[in-house]
């Protein structure tokens, strides 16, 4: 049922996207669907919950794999960078209608802060432990990094009106963050 509403949602959008449709996507019927959802929103969060859960895993595997093959700075952001781009790029409508269109229960907008919050953690280890970055704060620098890649990533990837070259936008966001990180005080 989850794969169908994602489905519905994707392609009808939060408003237009109804218990009824997907049901019927799922092949199940409506009585069916409310015995395990009560409504439309039970199944947009727990696709929203499922999509967190999922850029998490997505995030500690990148993380887990900057840290076993050291590189240089650039090569370590360039992973980070394409990770996220790839990660947003995967369902641009769904991810559209999860974080745009519907609304945040607390719950939701609470796992979203905490899951920044673990990531912007590890974007500082990587920082503090290399020898290329030169900020006064790298606490404060991983937090405007993870949120600069978000937000750049949501702005182009997920907004964007038409395909992009997404190794050349990979490659941008790449260089605008090195120089941050690189450039002294």
């Amino acid at each position: 049922m989850l794969r169908a509403a994602a489905q519905v949602f994707a392609k009808r959008g939060y408003a237009g996207g109804t218990t009824n449709h997907i049901a019927e996507r799922a092949g199940v019927s409506i009585g069916t669907l409310y015995e395990y959802f009560p409504n439309k929103d039970a199944l947009l969060v727990a696709l929203m919950e499922r999509h967190i859960r999922e850029g998490e895993e997505v995030l500690e595997r990148a993380a887990a794999e900057i840290a076993a093959a050291p590189q240089p700075l650039r090569g370590s952001i360039r992973h980070f960078v394409r990770t996220m781009v790839d990660f947003h790029a995967h369902e641009r409508a769904l991810h559209r209608v999860l974080f745009e269109e519907a609304p945040l229960p607390p719950r939701v907008r609470h796992m979203l802060a905490d899951l920044e919050e673990r990531v912007t953690e590890r974007v500082h280890l990587l920082l503090c432990h290399d020898p290329e970055v030169v900020v006064a704060d790298p606490l404060l620098a991983a937090a405007i990094v993870v949120q600069t890649v978000e937000a750049l990533t949501h702005k182009l990837v997920v907004h964007g009106e038409r395909e992009i070259d997404l190794d050349a936008y990979v490659d941008e966001i790449a260089r605008l963050v090195e120089r941050y990180l690189t450039a002294g005080t």
